[in-house]
């Protein structure tokens, strides 16, 4: 039988700073969450860390745990560091949740990233090196954008399927994006507070293809972090399934999120319709709805329809999707992505997610995905949690 894993304490930073550093972000994120455990620094026993751009942006190519964690009175404890693009989040606490199973607990697991560095075009070619080098040349050579981001000009030739083939309309798009920012203003950690219109969302600038401004998550600075336990734990969530799975270019990205959904249907013995409260990898308001589908959620070409009716939002009665405003409004910073969706997910929970709380939270879902390879998706991370 596994091993339980008890989450006994998150914490996550505001998402709209842009004057902290990348350890100061870490520190306030872990010392907020071994709060919440009742937990000292010199309590852990593994630490677990998620960055992707610490080399690129921030002159830390290595030892970015050790580095940035040193002044938190962590002690010897072992540091393991994650990169993998926008999925370190859910890898880091994949490996966490493997430690606390092989008896290191508690481990503490952080993702932390400063995007904001004033020098936009390293910013783009560190998110971009979430592509195979052979092959983004050839992507920068034949996706243009006005962003002149390679990732978003994909991101745009789904969007074209998803209105040419599934049926999706450029206004259900806006309509996921205005339930993003609605979330969002409901959240005080999240990034974009400001609530916006559907037609709003349709008269902003575009960045590729039907994707406008508003529909696309942004650069963002902030960390989130949690403390797992081995063992069921009094009032704590537990892990119900952790999934990790990596493509290689054999399948297509959507056909990947069916798959590896389908191995953590499997591990937690529960369906979609089970889950009350997801966060998903939207990376644009489109990749919401065409996510939605790839998992089972609903079926293909519906999931705008019922975004647009708010079935998706606190009140609905579907699924509430992406509480916190998601990567398009509560902010994604990349390598804490997975670990913001689980702090959120907790939170919900434990019934503490205060003006955007689903009533009778019960089981959650966090899906992060990280890097393309030749249109598949590089990593899928995917947990599902139970309230206690």
């Amino acid at each position: 039988m596994t091993q339980e894993v008890s989450i006994v304490g998150v914490g996550m930073t505001a998402m709209d700073r842009r004057d902290l550093t990348p350890d100061a972000l870490a520190r306030q994120a872990v010392k907020e969450a071994l709060a919440d455990a009742g937990l000292s620094p010199g309590d852990v026993g593994l630490v677990v860390m998620a960055n992707a751009l610490g080399g690129r942006l921030n002159n830390q190519g290595c030892i970015r745990g050790q580095s940035w964690l040193r002044e938190a009175g962590l002690g010897n404890a072992g540091v393991v560091n994650v990169d993998n693009s926008c999925a370190g989040g859910s890898s880091a606490m994949h490996v966490a949740v493997m430690g606390a199973r092989a008896g290191q607990s508690p481990v503490l697991v952080v993702g932390v990233e400063k995007m904001w560095t004033g020098d936009r075009e390293q910013t783009i070619a560190g998110i971009e090196d979430g592509l195979p080098a052979d092959e983004r040349a050839q992507l920068r050579a034949t996706i243009e954008n006005d962003a002149g981001s390679v990732l978003m000009g994909l991101n745009a030739r789904w969007v074209r399927h998803q209105i040419d083939v599934l049926g999706t309309t450029v206004h259900q798009i806006a309509a996921a994006a205005a339930k993003a920012r609605r979330c969002a203003a409901r959240n005080p950690l999240a990034q974009f507070r400001t609530p916006v219109t559907v037609e709003e969302v349709l008269a902003a600038p575009v960045v590729a293809g039907s994707l406008t401004r508003l529909m696309c998550s942004s650069f963002t600075d902030g960390a989130a972090a949690a403390v797992l336990v081995a063992g069921p734990v009094r009032g704590a969530p537990r892990v119900r399934a952790s999934i990790l799975r990596s493509g290689n270019g054999d399948l297509d990205y959507h056909k990947r999120l069916e798959d590896t959904v389908a191995d953590a249907w499997k591990e937690a013995g529960v369906g979609p319709t089970d889950i009350d409260v997801i966060e998903l990898h939207d990376a644009t308001s489109a990749e919401e709805l065409y996510a939605l589908e790839s998992l089972g959620f609903f079926p293909a070409g519906t999931a705008g329809a019922a975004t647009a009716a708010g079935e998706t939002d606190m009140g609905g009665r579907a699924v509430f999707v992406n509480p916190s405003g998601g990567l398009v409004a509560r902010g994604h910073p990349l390598g804490a992505t997975g670990l913001c969706q689980i702090a959120e997910l907790v939170q919900q929970l434990l019934g503490r997610a205060i003006g955007r709380q689903r009533l009778g939270a019960r089981i959650a879902m966090a899906v992060n995905t990280g890097g393309i390879i030749s249109g598949d998706a590089a990593v899928v991370g995917i947990h599902v949690l139970q309230g206690a």
